[in-house]
């Protein structure tokens, strides 16, 4: 396979450059993984009889390859990262293709968990190479445009389920199969396509774990385990709280979407021009409130229009998170963005793995318990943010960073 440096590159036609691959795959995650989102609920409570435990049990088992994300250093020993990037969104859409084979809790954890190792896995390899690929000066804005299209992508396999699922009287097993087939058989054409590209910085291929990165690690922490009971409980409360089916639990991710592909490049600018801490202090700000709202649809029951605008706004701040990405992006040293992907990878899913079990059996007793604990996740999101310069850069990783320290 022909090898190619960045400068190189880009003298290929526009469909053929780094540019062009990091957009193509953002195409071809959704494809597979919004598919398998958008039915999932409703194929665990009606197929397969899960409970708020059951469901919570299971994207524990989903987030293990997330925890273990720490592997693709060793993977990327023998592997490269474009090749590994690939070969993870094969394995996705295969998973997903074969997902409605397996309608029982333990067969259902079983192919979770291995399609979560093809997605954990490429969105692991996904934000290193965005970060050794685009330069700094432009990485919020693509990185906007990047969400956009992966926000577009979605809506599109949305659009498909929510116009032919009752028309077609569609099953599960043949969305399934088409959603996850097509993402396999993409990623299958890239690797053939595109030639392999390098990057200007050769990548330590070894564990890196810094002190000097701490914030980010904290950052990554709270994140992962905050956004952990959106995923999980919010669109599932859409089903349970609300009976809210197939196709109208899809609409809702359509409105949210279309919402996401008109605001994500505008986030991405405005991440560039006010900087990491002040984006970061908007979205902590704004999920802490959201998630004491979402407590209160079980207090004061608002109805089922109130937690879907609640849900909308909560994926509209989420976008801001890509603010986490350019920090790092300003403060590591060029050859650790590999490694330390890895390793933030993992950090993020700590939480991850135990919270959705653990808070599921709190689901069972007290739904409001499981918000007002997300609000209280994005309060302490909000005070590690505070701590973010508003010029971050190697040697000045905090407000209380020295500004020419740069030990480990």
């Amino acid at each position: 396979m022909q090898s190619l440096s960045l400068s190189e590159a880009a003298h290929l036609p526009v469909w053929r450059r780094p540019q062009a691959l990091l957009i193509l795959m953002a195409i071809m995650m959704p494809v597979a993984f919004a598919t398998w989102s958008a039915l999932l609920n409703n194929f665990t409570k009606e197929v397969a009889g899960f409970d708020g435990a059951d469901i919570g049990l299971l994207h524990s088992i989903r987030e293990i390859p997330g925890f273990l994300a720490v592997g693709v250093i060793l993977v990327i020993m023998v592997m490269r990262e474009q090749v590994l990037a690939l070969t993870s969104l094969i394995l996705l859409g295969v998973a997903t293709a074969l997902t409605a084979q397996f309608p029982s809790l333990a067969g259902l954890l079983t192919i979770t968990f291995l399609s979560s190792v093809g997605f954990h896995y490429y969105e692991t390899v996904n934000q290193s190479l965005q970060l050794q690929w685009l330069p700094r000066d432009r990485a919020p804005q693509m990185l906007g445009i990047l969400l956009a299209v992966g926000s577009g992508a979605t809506f599109v396999a949305y659009l498909a389920i929510v116009t032919t699922w009752r028309t077609f009287d569609l099953s599960y097993d043949i969305v399934y199969w088409i959603a996850g087939g097509t993402t396999a058989v993409m990623a299958a054409l890239a690797l053939l396509v595109f030639p392999q590209f390098d990057s200007p910085h050769p990548q330590t291929k070894e564990f890196v774990l810094r002190r000097r990165y701490w914030l980010y690690y904290a950052l990554q922490f709270m994140s992962g385990a905050r956004r952990q009971i959106f995923i999980v409980f919010a669109a599932f409360m859409m089903v349970e709280r609300y009976g809210l089916e197939v196709h109208e639990v899809t609409a809702l991710f359509m409105g949210t979407l279309a919402i996401n592909m008109i605001t994500a490049p505008l986030v991405g600018r405005a991440v560039g021009h006010f900087g990491e801490r002040s984006a970061l202090i908007i979205e902590y700000t704004a999920l802490g409130t959201i998630f004491l709202l979402y407590a209160g649809l079980y207090a004061f029951d608002w109805g089922v229009w109130v937690a879907g605008g609640l849900y909308m706004l909560n994926n509209l701040f989420f976008s801001l998170a890509l603010a986490i990405k350019t920090y790092f992006q300003k403060i590591a040293d060029p050859g650790d963005i590999a490694p330390t992907a890895a390793v933030a990878f993992t950090i993020n899913h700590i939480a991850a793995v135990g919270l959705p079990f653990g808070l599921g059996l709190i689901w069972l007793a007290s739904p409001m318990t499981v918000f007002l604990l997300a609000a209280g996740m994005a309060a302490i999101s909000l005070g590690l943010s505070l701590l973010v310069p508003r010029h971050p850069a190697p040697g000045h990783e905090t407000t209380r960073a020295r500004p020419l320290a740069v030990a480990e």
